[in-house]
């Protein structure tokens, strides 16, 4: 063994944690203690997993275990496991920086906001710091499993900008951290104190934890907790405070999840399964390629984290363990994509988490604080998961022109139930905004009629509206399509009709226009705007052009259709123009008017500034024959 004593510094992310820690989580500090027994736990699951495979790796000491003891005279508390334990390297590797794709993502949404940033702070999966909020020094002994005695190593820091590591002799395979208590914080070397603490946050452990005191009277170890792996006992036996708790272990996070479902299936397959929907989404949630799923056991033995096979992308937020009787020991990732069972399993967890997504829409507030975490995320499953399209229709919910407002909050069955008796359409306009989705000429004749239209901003909706395409056998209709089918009402022409009546004018616009639309008609949608732009049926909507445009794709060309209103001041006026440079400029100006409240951007924005500019100065400059 040699002697070798370095002195680090942390990596800038881990000192801006430390910080943030340190602030946000004072008023919850007695959490440290439940991150600490969390890690404990997860090693020793570690170890019995390997040990699978290589049994010897057990050698004498069999029984897994977490002890804790606190020494009221020299103000300190240690948490030992002889789980799986870490080389030198992996210490550092660990403890000292954080290899964790997201890391500046994560930083960027600190806030300041103390109950926000605690939030982040649990998902991110960093509870080990949050000791120094207790402590003003922390040392951590460690070996791992399988290495020699000579092998163990000592990491220790005060939490400011640096930590020391040095090799160490050590007897026990496995981890020692222990907590030189701040004088304000003498109470966690108090061993009623934290015996209090492990029955209100750790109870659910699968594994003994064991107090001693050291000094006082009685001071044997004794087991705590019950030791029982929580989701397999009875739901009868397992209060709600349990749950929660639960779900702060297997998650890190530090608020309530909004709800759960334990659930055993027996008979073919035998597995049993404890869900929870979290309150609050994830900061890497729209990574899609981050770890997610639930944590996998097979006989109560912990086999993986983030085993992704058993739900679908769309519900990566959902937070839980799975434990099966039937999938063997050694099975690994490439194993469970091979499982015949695991598609039913997928299959039935998925309509689990969609019965409780049911459950909590029922109370439409509770509803609203999830649709505005996971709604964008919860669509995807409209495009990717087609056998259970009918139960996530009933789940969406959108912004309307019923209430104007940003809020989603209306569901196709409020939308059915407002609806007009002769109204067979469920009407949706595309937008990049919500300002501009309201504005939008587009909605004109069907607001006039009283019709409701949903309005569609997120990036996904295109691609929603396109895979639902009809709901309780409703069509879902565009309004920005070339085709829109209104009911008719008293004299209303029909398209081909009112282009007859007009053929001459249009032809004319369509002849200044030709490089830039496809055609031009006369509008029925329209009612107090002098024009829109509308896509072809076979087109691309444009805010699905731009996003693919954006993203590096190469489109063919593609044209709009111009529609104008053959009614409004300003057409007419065009009609009406006989100097062919401000019939030309004119026409340009009523497009480009179009363009812009439809959201799109202007080839050539000085050329439209110079025409606008031209008719407020009543001048031929920039009106010429073009």
């Amino acid at each position: 063994m040699s002697d070798k004593r370095e002195t680090l510094g942390f990596q800038t992310e881990v000192r801006q944690l430390l910080q943030l820690m340190i602030h946000s989580l004072y008023s919850n500090k007695e959490i440290f203690l439940r991150e600490l027994i969390s890690n404990a736990s997860d090693a020793a699951d570690k170890l019995r997993f390997e040990a699978l495979a290589s049994p010897e790796l057990l050698a004498d000491d069999t029984e897994l275990g977490i002890s804790i003891e606190v020494d009221k005279e020299k103000r300190t508390l240690s948490v030992t496991d002889n789980g799986i334990g870490m080389s030198r390297d992996e210490l550092i590797d660990n403890l000292g920086t954080i290899a964790k794709s997201g890391t500046a993502e994560f930083l960027q949404q600190m806030t300041g906001d103390k109950q926000h940033d605690a939030h982040l702070i649990g998902q991110f999966g960093v509870g080990f710091y949050s000791a120094f909020i207790v402590a003003d020094k922390v040392s951590v002994e460690t070996r791992r499993a399988g290495l020699d005695k000579d092998a163990g190593a000592r990491w220790e820091s005060a939490g400011e900008g640096e930590f020391t590591i040095e090799d160490i002799e050590r007897e026990d395979r496995g981890t020692r951290v222990t907590l030189h208590l701040k004088e304000d914080q003498a109470e966690f070397a108090e061993s009623f104190r934290i015996d209090s603490l492990i029955r209100k946050y750790s109870d659910h452990i699968g594994f003994p934890v064991s107090l001693t005191a050291i000094g006082e009277d009685d001071a044997e170890a004794k087991v705590v907790n019950s030791a029982t792996a929580l989701w397999t006992r009875s739901r009868s036996e397992v209060t709600e405070d349990e749950y929660k708790e639960f779900y702060k272990h297997l998650s890190h996070d530090f608020a309530d999840p909004l709800i759960w479902s334990h659930n055993r299936v027996e008979g073919k397959r035998e597995y049993t399964s404890l869900l929870y929907i979290p309150a609050a989404a994830p900061f890497d949630m729209w990574n899609r390629e981050a770890p997610r799923g639930l944590k996998l056991y097979v006989q109560r033995v912990f086999i993986m984290d983030d085993a992704e096979q058993f739900l679908p992308l769309y519900l990566r937020f959902v937070k839980g363990v799975v434990d099966s009787s039937d999938l063997p020991l050694n099975v690994s990732r490439e194993l469970l994509q091979q499982n015949p069972d695991l598609s039913a399993m997928r299959s039935a967890l998925t309509r689990r988490v969609l019965d409780m997504l049911k459950k909590i829409a029922a109370e439409k507030d509770d509803y609203q604080k999830f649709w505005g975490e996971f709604g964008q995320v919860l669509k995807e499953g409209l495009v990717e998961d087609h056998a259970n399209k009918d139960k996530l229709a009933k789940l969406l919910r959108f912004a309307t022109t019923h209430n104007g407002n940003e809020t989603q909050d209306q569901s196709l069955d409020d939308y059915l139930g407002r609806m007009q008796d002769d109204q067979d359409k469920i009407y949706y306009i595309l937008a990049e905004t919500h300002a501009t989705a309201v504005a939008s000429p587009h909605l004109e004749q069907l607001r006039s009629r009283g019709m409701e239209v949903l309005l569609l901003t997120d990036r996904i909706d295109a691609w929603l509206a396109e895979s639902l395409a009809e709901y309780e056998g409703k069509t879902l209709v565009d309004v920005a399509r070339e085709v829109l089918d209104i009911p008719e009402e008293g004299d209303d022409k029909a398209q081909e009709d009112l282009n007859k009546e007009h053929k001459k004018f249009l032809e004319k616009v369509q002849g200044v226009l030709s490089e830039r639309v496809e055609a031009v008609n006369v509008s029925r949608r329209l009612v107090d705007s002098p024009a829109c732009v509308v896509a072809s049926d076979q087109d691309l909507n444009p805010q699905v052009r731009r996003m693919l445009e954006a993203s590096g794709q190469e489109l063919p060309e593609s044209k709009p259709i111009l529609e104008i209103n053959i009614e409004h001041p300003l057409v007419t006026r065009l009609s009406g123009e006989t100097d062919e440079g401000r019939f030309n400029a004119l026409s340009n100006i009523v497009l480009d008017h179009a363009l812009l409240a439809e959201g799109s951007q202007l080839p050539n924005p000085a050329e439209y500034v110079r025409r606008v500019n031209a008719f407020l100065l009543n001048t031929d400059d920039g009106v010429k024959s073009e």
